[in-house]
């Protein structure tokens, strides 16, 4: 079993990145006379996205911003919840929107999430946050790749010259996280469930960021010796004999990559932890672009 300082702690991480956010809110204030103000839809009563948004909005007043909570029936009609999206737009108190996915299966979430406001799109997931991002050009970014990448930063310090393989192509994670990665001056390798050879392609990476959605797919034996592991899959086995629920994995082989990586995020405790800071952070930084002022610093 490798030491404790393989151990990515993005719990811990995330721990400081919202004490630093909650900091920086009382100068918010003091220069527009408000708080940043976070909206989330939830459309039906699904239990997990029911628990992650309140989770959400706990961690919102905690921070010392505004939490707008809005629930819409399972039921809801497409122009219903664009209408709602188009309301939050144009509140003046919302410097966030936040379109909790997914949706129930009659939606179309696409149409829905481009219905958002792209100076209010905290997720990052609106075509104009993903032409800039992809462009360079400063926008929102979402917030599962980013904090992966501040854990990367943090434990490498500059990315520029590194090797980088992605393993999964998804909207949410996969194609922004190359483009970040990119942004920082890796060479990135795009990869999936179908491509060919692989392990070879993840033994060469000194950084490998797994999010293909498949338990423990990445082998240990796939890693290269001294490489920095970020999975950000979250997948429950089913449960053995004795338990009532099954142990939640990784898209890596964690017991087995942990003695091989320099360093690697466990599974809970990792990337998860990040996805909500990143999302203060996001509403701090849109926050002060609405407001015409600069950029926090530090963010």
């Amino acid at each position: 079993m490798a030491d404790d300082a393989r151990v990515i702690d993005g719990k811990a991480f995330a721990a400081g990145l919202r004490a630093r956010i909650a900091a920086a809110v009382p100068a918010f204030e003091a220069a527009t006379g408000r708080a940043p103000g976070l909206a989330v839809v939830l459309v039906g009563d699904d239990p997990a996205s029911a628990v992650y948004v309140g989770s959400k909005g706990k961690a919102t007043v905690a921070a010392g911003m505004a939490s707008f909570e809005h629930r819409l029936p399972a039921s809801a009609t497409q122009a219903e919840v664009e209408a709602l999206l188009r309301q939050l737009n144009a509140d003046e108190a919302v410097d966030g929107i936040l379109l909790q996915l997914p949706l129930p299966g009659h939606l179309d979430e696409q149409a829905a999430v481009a219905a958002i406001d792209p100076e209010k799109d905290v997720d990052g997931l609106t075509p104009v946050s993903a032409g800039r991002l992809a462009l360079g050009i400063p926008g929102m970014v979402p917030c599962t790749p980013y904090g992966c990448l501040l854990l990367l930063q943090d434990r490498l310090g500059d990315l520029s010259g590194k090797d980088a393989i992605v393993v999964g192509r998804s909207i949410l994670v996969g194609k922004p996280m190359g483009q970040l990665l990119l942004g920082a001056n890796c060479t990135v390798t795009m990869a999936h469930s179908r491509t060919k050879d692989l392990p070879a392609l993840v033994r060469r990476a000194d950084i490998v960021v797994a999010a293909v959605g498949r338990a423990e797919m990445v082998k240990g034996d796939w890693i290269k010796p001294g490489a920095i592991v970020i999975d950000v899959g979250i997948n429950r086995l089913p449960a053995g004999e004795g338990e009532t629920k099954g142990r939640l994995v990784g898209d890596v082989d964690y017991a087995a990559a942990v003695g091989v990586a320099d360093a690697i995020t466990p599974v809970p405790g990792g990337v998860g932890p990040m996805t909500i800071a990143c999302l203060l952070r996001n509403t701090l930084v849109a926050a002060h672009r609405r407001a015409g002022l600069a950029d926090p610093e530090g963010f």
